[in-house]
């Protein structure tokens, strides 16, 4: 094998290095469109904010500050959206999790009473559904409106996620089930000690789809919620990018009270606020993005194609 790997190493055509140059400079390319609107964020929150006003701060941050940061935090109400988007992201990901992964195992068995109808009605409902309207009515009726709870039950069952641990458990050696079962095994057992550690990989992806979605939703808080107690971290972001000029003014004053005037570079503008308020809600699911990645293609392919 080390004989022919040489060989194919040493037949390499100026072609080969050709094609190897080319495509490594359009990823590298790609990479850097991806990364620069997050880079051109936080050198303008870290940069002299009527220099960042007026668009001149585009590759190298000039002025550099923190206040935008530090004044950003003070504003009313988002330490309590903080620890909301949190509490959501957290519960409603791990209800996400559990629900697909014995819902997707348990259309896998046989025996499931109603097994291809019930995985149909789920099938079905990622095409169909009833409405904005007859869906506000519903939380309503459920009294799910103005409560924490909108945000996780209606999410805890998720279609695609259904499917791709079905496909997964498919593929996982049949054998394996049937040594529990003679053993004496029960469904629930056979659950929790086989199928759900050897799911690692779809259910790290499905953990992704869900905290990242939990994370970045804020429709639901438009439409359900009204008391400023539950506002979730990205309403505020929405509230906050669209009374900016508002928020600009409160925090510069609050900021001059006892004679203490902000200098130029520092006094808040309506872009360093969306900016700041974007970076802090952007920036925890960014970092926790990297610690499932190593399970994230790997989940997907597997998933996603039977055998």
């Amino acid at each position: 094998m080390n004989q022919i790997t040489k060989k194919r190493k040493i037949k390499k055509t100026s072609t080969d290095f050709a094609f190897d140059i080319l495509n490594y400079t359009f990823f590298l390319l790609f990479t850097l469109i991806c990364i620069y609107p997050f880079y051109y964020l936080i050198i303008n929150t870290i940069s002299s904010n009527v220099l960042s006003a007026n668009g001149a701060i585009n590759f190298i941050p000039q002025g550099i500050h923190f206040d935008n940061y530090a004044n950003v935090i003070k504003i009313r109400g988002l330490g309590t959206a903080l620890w909301i988007s949190i509490l959501r992201t957290v519960i409603g990901t791990i209800g996400t999790v559990l629900a697909s992964a014995f819902l997707g195992f348990m259309f896998t068995q046989q025996k499931m009473w109603g097994r291809r109808f019930w995985y149909r009605v789920i099938v079905i409902t990622m095409y169909f559904n009833a409405g904005l309207i007859p869906m506000f009515l519903t939380m309503k009726a459920l009294h799910l409106t103005n409560n924490f709870w909108v945000y996780i039950i209606p999410l805890i069952v998720q279609p695609f996620n259904v499917i791709l641990v079905k496909t997964y458990v498919e593929s996982i050696p049949a054998s394996l089930q049937e040594a529990a079962e003679i053993d004496g095994a029960g469904i629930l057992r056979i659950f929790a000690k086989i199928i759900f550690p050897t799911s690692k990989p779809i259910l790290a992806t499905i953990a992704i789809f869900s905290a990242v979605g939990q994370w970045n939703s804020f429709y639901d808080t438009l439409i359900y919620i009204t008391e400023q107690k539950l506002y979730s971290l990205q309403y505020l972001l929405y509230c906050y990018i669209n009374q900016a000029n508002s928020l600009k003014a409160l925090i510069n004053n609050a900021a001059g009270t006892g004679g203490n005037v902000m200098s130029l570079a520092t006094q808040q503008t309506p872009t360093s606020i969306r900016m700041s308020v974007t970076v802090i809600v952007v920036l925890p699911i960014l970092c926790i993005y990297p610690l499932f990645q190593r399970y994230f293609v790997k989940g997907i392919m597997i998933g996603s194609v039977k055998g």
